[in-house]
């Protein structure tokens, strides 16, 4: 089997007497688009940061390519396409005068591959990087992620502030970068936007990994709050004991409930009755964390 493409081990980071994480054990495989995934300050940015050598750790290794991250930092760097999650460009450079440098300090020049990743993206490399709203900003800054075809994609919050049709050209250049063998590190605090583009999560909560899941893991795990509104009375005992099912409240002609995993059983005891309106709402990651995975995040805290 292949060596992993990012191997953290025992990694530990303080800022001061401030925790950042704390003992990551994490590998990330070839080929898979990994989700990293957890809510803002949980220590994604400060995985990231510890991965390329921007930063150095209190404890604990860094490996990348099977390569010791500080000691071979250059040589990573120039496989990797990377986009921070705090973006700051030069302002007084044009999209294309940007792009064109960083591909020149990479050593992979931007050219055509850069123009068509910009015309996916719908953004206009002639403007002037201070004319640019934060959206535009960040095609810009996936553009030069994405145009050399690294070997290993980093992204940190990738979609903030993209438009839901730029987000749509996002996952299929993530699609397309692991269809041809690229590995994709990709942070979110965003649990459909995960659940959509990658093969596996690390979940983050106060700087420890809480767990690793399959996707399909995460689904078989992962809560919805249901809301059904019935042409007619319903009664309660019509949907006690449906496997999945919690919280169940049924009053005025309204059921509300909670349900872990397949939504099939309630659907099909919903579907003996008169439905007008059913309502899904996607949980909040803290609620993810505390109904899942809330004794081990305790035990580790």
């Amino acid at each position: 089997m292949p060596d992993p493409v990012v191997r953290v081990e025992g990694l530990t980071k303080f800022y001061g007497r401030q925790r950042g994480i704390l003992d990551l054990d994490l590998a990330v495989e070839p080929g898979e688009v990994f989700g990293y995934l957890g809510p803002n300050g949980a220590g994604k940015t400060t995985t990231i940061r510890l991965v390329l050598d921007f930063i150095r750790p209190s404890r604990g290794s860094v490996t990348v390519f099977g390569l010791e991250s500080h000691g071979a930092s250059r040589a990573i760097r120039r496989r990797v396409g990377y986009l921070p999650g705090e973006l700051r460009l030069y302002d007084s450079l044009s999209g294309r005068e940007l792009i064109d440098y960083f591909g020149r300090l990479r050593g992979h020049p931007a050219g055509e591959r850069a123009a068509e990743i910009a015309r996916r993206l719908d953004c206009d490399l002639t403007r002037e990087i201070r004319s640019l709203s934060s959206g535009n900003r960040q095609k810009v800054g996936l553009v030069q992620a994405f145009m050399s075809d690294p070997d290993l994609l980093i992204l940190d919050e990738p979609t903030n502030g993209l438009d839901p049709l730029v987000q749509q050209t996002f996952y299929e250049l993530v699609a397309e970068a692991r269809a041809r063998g690229a590995t994709v590190f990709l942070s979110s605090h965003v649990l459909p936007e995960v659940e959509r583009v990658c093969d596996r999560v690390g979940i983050i909560r106060e700087g420890r990994l809480v767990a690793v899941e399959s996707i399909a893991g995460l689904r078989a795990r992962a809560m919805r709050r249901l809301e059904v509104e019935f042409g007619g009375d319903v009664p309660r005992d019509a949907f006690e004991g449906v496997p999945g099912v919690g919280d169940l409240s049924v009053g005025d002609r309204v059921l509300r409930c909670s349900v872990i995993g397949s939504m099939d059983p309630i659907l099909k005891a919903v579907n003996r009755y008169e439905v007008r309106v059913l309502t899904s709402s996607e949980p909040s990651l803290e609620e993810v964390f505390l109904a899942y995975y809330g004794d081990r995040a305790s035990d580790a805290a």
